[in-house]
């Protein structure tokens, strides 16, 4: 049977089987042969419903051209064959082509505004079973491009749709694509499909440096069809985007179309990514012009997508976002800084403005800020934390007045990162916004401490360099444009200009730039800071290094800096005189008298004390800090002498460092450490002085006997502290007007130290390990004898000052002492009178001899028996008295009178003390005073 002679059921059928084999010659020759049957509508959905997803596009797209050309010729080479026909009757076969069930031409779930042109509808229908039923979207294109021509809803759905899925899992990022059909990503809208378009953008460095290529592949033809595809789906999803709490977007003039509406989504999309992932956004920036920069394929039809108005507003919109990104990136690091010039650069270059400076060259000009004043208001820092994007958001609108404050808020951040002090565009922004000292305050403390800590030793150019930012980041150069400017208004607009001096003044004495602290303070013509200012700052710097030093040496480290402070600083000025100047002013003419400040005497005692040994009790060092702190900073004196043998010695270097303390104001010291000297007049510091000395001459003594050296602790006492010492307490007697009805005042305490060395020396007893003396003078040959009368002798200093508390046991230890020693003079008595009787007295003519040693034993006579302090009553002093008297009257013979003579003088003394000392409680008269 001929294909011509087909009934029309039956060539139905055979176009069916000839497209289920895809054998499209013989069906070129069919439709040919029944053009009324087979219609092209009728053709579309036959190929649509049987022909084979996985063939090529190439294989029937020549096809289908010719059949909407209505060219379709017969194949000769391709006869009919209708056999398999021939046995089926014509009812069998209209029964089985009503059977047939061809798909419609329109897809399912297809939009109210899809077009009715069957070709369109065919291509777009066949594509998206290609890609559900086989996946290979690649043969899309073979089979729309060469009728996208043919319908501008075509050649939308193809660049909006197939494009950006074919480039996303197929070109741009093939080892990451999504499992998304043509149909499901059709149906996304605007957030999510820009969010899936570009969620392969982040992340990874590679990526990012895609980013532009894929807004401009991407997210650029996803736009391109926004008006006829989207519409709908934007009216509908409004609602579920604000439920989702997604940043409201800023609503388009009445003039603008919907894709100006749908492009906010991408500008939001940029601002969210600048708070966690700053990369992405610079680089999209940097790479990416804005909606107008799209790669549509080469599909497009050559004329203009979007309108000029809405390009200018686009345009606008997305320098606006630019913008925002630069406050919203939170990272604070350099590299993000020179991020955000990067954007800013960018800016400008859209803008048509002039190319800006790098961040280095512009923290090298410093150059004045102006144009910005309107802006510069805290009603604006409400904009920094929200509303970017919003159209009435003065900071983000680009113009030249915010894109200079930006750019402002760029230089000062780069110059605070610089310092190693991390910050960000938005914290810049809230202190010159906000304009709170406080805060303003403590920014700048915290950067001039990263300036201190970090900066170069020894570069006076460093110093220079900071001075300059920091006086600029104050006022933003607004001194150079307004001369007289007291107040600024940069990052540290509210900081007084003297407290920035001030520290910077710091910095420069505290990093040794000693020299270039003198050059701008005070050789400078115009003193940047008051002369009084300066000097306190010096003065307080230089204790700070005292205070951090580590090393008790002037010679070095923070002494060191602290003298030469002093030196260079403050005595080639006139400081000197006018610290005398305030002293008379403040303390009444108190200590005008001192030859240098009590800061050098500090110094001068400290180096002092390096010298020695010297820590404290478990085991910490000395430090020149300790000194300061001190409560009792002769006391340090002690455990000098402690840890260093024979040190006590150099009894002149421990008087001059006590002295030293006092004039440095370290004994006067308030509950909370404060020096009070300069409220002290000369007759108090005199007292202190007075006091020193004899502390030190009291520890001297206290160490040589606990290092047994007995001679150099008496030589201390009979040749200092005799000359220095005084009462432990005011001696004043009981008045009979005074009954139990009234408190007795309490003796005023005068000198506590020097009775007790005496005592001290006077108690010490002689052993092996006790130095001998190395020189023996008039005293006795036999040094026990030598050295009780040496104790004797201190005990006697000791009861003349001594509080009256502490005479009963003074007075026993003497009397020991004197049964000692009438003991040991006893017992020499007798060895001499046994060499006398051996000798002298046979040999002496006239029986001389007898009478003497008579005499001798009358004497010995009346100085038996020790004194106690009831033989000191009046009776016992009476008879004590005269028995010495006598004594003293007989002749001098016998070669122990001169040693019985040094015991009366000891014995006189003792007498004389008790009577001036605690005579008045048993009535005894006062005795007489002698020359």
């Amino acid at each position: 049977m001929a294909g011509s002679e087909l009934s029309p059921a039956k060539a139905l059928l055979l176009a069916v089987q000839l497209a289920t084999n895809a054998n499209l010659s013989a069906l070129r020759t069919l439709v040919s042969q029944h053009p009324k049957t087979l219609r092209t509508e009728i053709i579309l959905r036959i190929l649509l419903t049987h022909l084979p997803e996985s063939l090529e596009s190439s294989e029937y797209v020549p096809f289908i051209q010719d059949l909407i050309a209505r060219n379709v010729v017969e194949d000769s080479a391709s006869p009919i064959d209708a056999s398999a026909l021939e046995d089926l009757s014509e009812s069998a076969a209209s029964k089985r082509a009503r059977k047939l069930h061809l798909l419609p031409l329109l897809w399912r779930s297809a939009p109210a505004d899809a077009p009715a042109d069957p070709l369109t509808q065919f291509l777009i229908h066949r594509s998206l079973r290609i890609d559900e039923i086989t996946g290979l979207v690649t043969q899309i294109p073979d089979l729309v491009v060469p009728f996208i021509h043919h319908s501008a809803y075509l050649r939308t759905w193809m660049i909006s749709t197939v494009l950006p899925l074919l480039r996303f899992n197929y070109e741009y990022h093939p080892q990451d694509s999504a499992n998304m059909t043509l149909s499901a990503f059709g149906k996304l809208d605007n957030q999510a499909g820009i969010a899936m378009l570009l969620s392969r953008t982040e992340g990874l460095e590679e990526n990012e440096k895609n980013v532009g290529r894929d807004l401009r592949g991407l997210v650029g033809p996803w736009m391109y069809g926004d008006t006829r595809l989207k519409r709908r789906r934007l009216e509908e999803n409004s609602s579920s985007l604000i439920a989702r709490n997604v940043e409201p977007l800023d609503a388009p003039d009445p003039d603008t179309n919907e894709k100006c509406a749908s492009w906010e989504v991408v500008f939001t999309w940029t601002t969210e990514k600048a708070t966690d992932s700053w990369k992405t956004v610079v680089s999209a920036v940097e790479q990416w012009d804005g909606p107008g920069d799209v790669d549509l394929g080469g599909y497009e039809d050559g004329t203009g997508w979007l309108e000029e108005e809405d390009q200018q507003h686009l345009e606008r919109r997305y320098a606006r976002a630019a913008l925002a990104c630069a406050y919203l990136i939170s990272d604070d690091s350099m590299d993000a800084l020179l991020g955000i010039r990067r954007i800013l650069g960018r800016i400008h270059t859209l803008l048509d403005l002039d190319p800006l400076p790098t961040l280095e060259v512009a923290g090298a000009l410093l150059s004045p800020v102006s144009g910005i004043e309107s802006l510069l208001s805290p009603t604006n820092s409400g904009f920094l934390r929200g509303g970017l994007l919003e159209e009435g958001n003065v900071l983000t609108t680009p113009n030249e007045s915010s894109i200079k404050l930006l750019h402002a808020l760029l230089v000062s951040a780069f110059l605070i990162r610089r310092c190693e002090l991390r910050t960000s565009i938005r914290l810049v922004g809230q202190l010159v916004l906000l304009e709170d000292e406080r805060d303003q305050k403590y920014e700048f403390e915290k950067l001039v401490q990263a300036i201190i800590s970090k900066g170069p030793q020894s570069d006076d150019r460093y110093w220079v360099r900071v001075r300059n930012e920091l006086l600029w980041l104050r006022s933003w150069g607004a001194e150079e444009l307004t001369e007289g400017a007291s107040v600024g208004k940069g990052v540290f607009g509210k900081v007084p200009k003297e407290l920035i001096e001030v520290a910077l003044l710091r910095g420069l004495l505290s990093n040794n730039r000693i020299s270039l602290a003198r050059r701008i303070y005070q050789i400078a013509p115009e003193r940047p800071i008051p002369h009084e200012t300066l000097q306190e700052t010096v003065l307080s710097e230089a204790m700070n290094a005292y205070d951090n030093a580590t090393n008790a040496n002037k010679t070095r480290g923070g002494l060191k800096k602290c003298d030469d402070m002093y030196l260079r600083c403050i005595y080639q000025t006139e400081f000197i005189a006018s610290v005398h100047r305030r002293l008379m002013h403040k303390a009444d003419k108190a200590l005008v008298c001192m030859p240098s400040p009590r800061h050098w005497n500090t110094l001068g005692v400290t180096h002092t004390l390096g010298k020695y040994s010297l820590y404290f009790k478990h085991g910490e060092p000395f430090k020149p800090v300790s000194l300061r702190v001190h409560g009792d900073p002769i006391s340090i004196i002690a455990r000098v002498l402690e840890l260093n043998n024979k040190s006590y010695t150099r009894i002149n270097d421990f008087i001059n460092i006590s002295k030293g303390m006092v004039l440095a104001g370290l004994t006067f010291r308030t509950t909370i450490g404060l020096s009070t000297i300069f409220k002290k007049t000369v007759e108090q510091v005199k007292e202190q002085l007075v006091i020193a000395e004899k502390r030190v001459v009291s520890m001297c003594v206290d160490q040589a006997l606990s290092e047994d050296d007995f001679e150099t602790a008496y030589s201390y006492i009979m040749t200092r502290l005799v000359k220095i010492a005084g009462p432990a307490q005011e001696r004043k007697p009981h008045h009979d007007s005074i009954n139990g009805l009234f408190a007795e005042l309490p003796p005023k305490e005068l000198d506590e130290w020097s009775w007790r060395a005496a005592l001290q020396a006077g108690s010490y007893h002689r052993t092996e390990q006790t130095i001998a003396p190395t020189h023996l003078g008039n005293s006795s040959g036999n040094p026990m004898i030598r050295h009780l009368e040496q104790r004797m002798e201190c005990l006697s200093l000791a009861l003349r000052l001594a509080p009256k508390a502490a005479l009963q046991s003074i007075l026993n230890t003497f009397r020991r002492c004197e049964e000692e020693l009438e003991s040991l003079a006893k017992q020499e008595a007798e060895q001499e009178a046994a060499w006398d009787a051996q000798g002298d007295e046979q040999a002496m003519p006239g029986g001389f001899g007898s009478a003497l040693k008579t005499t001798v034993t009358k004497s010995s006579r009346a100085e038996e028996g020790p004194m106690s302090l009831f033989d000191l009553s009046r009776g016992a002093i009476s008879r004590a008295q005269s028995g010495l008297g006598s004594l003293s009257r007989a002749p001098a013979t016998d070669s122990s009178i001169p040693r019985e003579r040094k015991r009366d003088q000891l014995r006189n003394a003792a007498v004389g003390t008790v009577a001036a000392g605690v005579g008045w409680l048993i009535g005894a008269p006062a005795p007489a005073t002698h020359e």
